[in-house]
């Protein structure tokens, strides 16, 4: 297990993303430590030059008033005190005269100026040093050298070297933990989605990609594939519904389209009997094309078919024009049609479809809100603005849909008990709430107190903003 676990963790993103963040990060902190140490080194450097030409320029001052003889005495008594700085005093000869030094490196008192050499002191003679020294020449021919060791610098970059070291090993060694760390919380988030997702093909479609609560982009994904899922999930029962709404449903027209193209076959009739026949079979037929076209344009709704057809145009002159198309319906219904539209209601869409869709919502007011032969209460068709939306609402004074019908009526072939005894397929609201849906809208049933008020929300178009 381990060895499938290991090369698993090592090919994903997340661990070679955590490699190359140590990466740069390991090179930030070698370069910061590196600029440290220089500046350690450089800032010890100056502070030794300044010391020693601090202490060339009394020293060769003493010589001037004084000769050699106060220099040496001096320089004698310099270098007699613990932690002194390295005095040297020698003839043009190059014979040491006074100092604390022992022994220096051939050629460094030839000629004047700074250098860093090994030495050693006068009393250890059996360990090199390293200094910063400087030459100096006097009248005379007498030379004098000045120095500082430059041990303390020495234990400086020591150190540093060692914290160099040491924090490599822990920025490799948390690096790595931390990248198996995260590259594992990943992968079993990812592992957990891909398990979901095999489940899923395999057929279990109520499955869904789990969700940590962290808000995280693995959440923010798993949230946007549920709900795609969910929406999968509505077309696949709506599919399965429709197949067997289509299979319930048009079983009795088909029915009854071939019964009467039987009878018109094994009676006797006449040719008027015969042509009536013929008729009642064209009817039934037209019906069917009706109801299938009606699917065909919901199913093209559904995909987002029509959007290209969209443009503005105002949705108060389509209620208007809807309402005077039924206004003969409504007379032999019994009733009248009232119009109450707000002036300029902009929406951007399709006209025709927005019009099919209220058309819709005014035939089934005078199907099911109205009782033929008796006086009825008008159906209201209003056309209003509701903030950012423009709402089509039209009512009745009907029966109305119980509330907890209200929201199964917008699917395909979906006929509550009391409406089957009216013509229709139920398939008008199913199309008026592919329209919204289309519009970026939506279709609401509520309560119109007696009776059903079905309003169509649109959004309004974003004005344009100025160049």
């Amino acid at each position: 297990m381990r060895n499938s676990v290991l090369p698993k963790l090592v090919r994903t993103t997340a661990f070679r993303l955590s490699l190359a963040y140590l990466f740069v990060f390991a090179i930030f902190a070698f370069t910061v430590l590196g600029y440290v140490a220089w500046s350690a080194t450089r800032v010890l450097d100056d502070q030794i030059v300044d010391t020693i030409e601090a202490e060339i320029t009394g020293l060769a001052e003493q010589y001037r008033v004084a000769g050699i003889r106060r220099l040496v005495a001096i320089v004698d008594r310099r270098g007699r005190q613990p932690g002194a700085s390295l005095y040297l005093v020698t003839n043009y000869v190059g014979e040491r005269i006074a100092g604390n030094v022992g022994s220096l490196p051939p050629g460094t008192l030839d000629t004047a100026g700074q250098r860093e050499i090994d030495y050693r002191r006068t009393e250890d003679e059996t360990r090199d040093h390293r200094a910063i020294v400087r030459v100096f020449l006097l009248p005379g021919g007498f030379r004098l050298l000045v120095g500082r060791d430059v041990e303390e610098r020495l234990r400086i970059q020591d150190i540093i070297g060692r914290a160099f070291g040491l924090s490599v090993l822990l920025i490799l060694v948390l690096g790595f933990l931390g990248g198996w760390f995260v590259t594992k919380r990943v992968l079993k988030r990812v592992d957990d989605m891909t398990d979901t997702t095999e489940t899923i093909m395999a057929g279990a479609l109520a499955g869904r990609l789990p969700i940590a609560g962290t808000g995280d982009e693995f959440d923010r994904l798993a949230l946007k594939l549920n709900a795609m899922l969910d929406r999968i999930g509505e077309l696949m029962t709506g599919l399965t519904e429709v197949s067997n709404n289509i299979a319930h449903d048009l079983k009795t027209p088909l029915t009854r389209l071939r019964n009467r193209a039987d009878e018109a076959l094994r009676g006797p009739g006449s040719t008027d009997d015969l042509r009536g026949s013929l008729e009642a079979v064209i009817e039934e037929s037209d019906g069917l094309i009706r109801i299938f076209n009606a699917l065909l344009m919901i199913a093209r709704l559904e995909a987002g078919h029509g959007i290209e057809a969209m443009a503005e145009f105002d949705v108060a002159e389509v209620a208007r024009g809807v309402a005077e198309l039924y206004e003969p319906l409504a007379e032999e219904a019994g009733t009248a049609i009232t119009v109450e539209a707000e002036p300029g209601l902009p929406v951007r869409g399709s006209r025709e479809l927005v019009g099919q869709a209220v058309a819709n919502l005014v035939d089934n007011a005078l199907k099911y809100g109205t009782e033929p032969g008796s006086a009825n209460a008008p159906v209201t068709v209003r056309a209003m603005r509701d903030g950012d939306s423009v709402l089509i609402a039209v009512g009745d004074r009907g029966p109305g849909i119980p509330a907890d019908d209200r929201e199964r009526v917008t699917g395909r072939f979906v006929r509550l008990e009391q409406a089957r005894s009216r013509p229709g397929f139920g398939l008008g609201l199913s199309l008026a709430s592919a329209v919204a849906h289309l519009h970026g809208g939506a279709l609401k049933l509520r309560d119109n107190g007696p009776g059903l008020e079905a309003v169509l929300c649109l959004p309004r178009p974003v004005p344009a903003v100025a160049a």
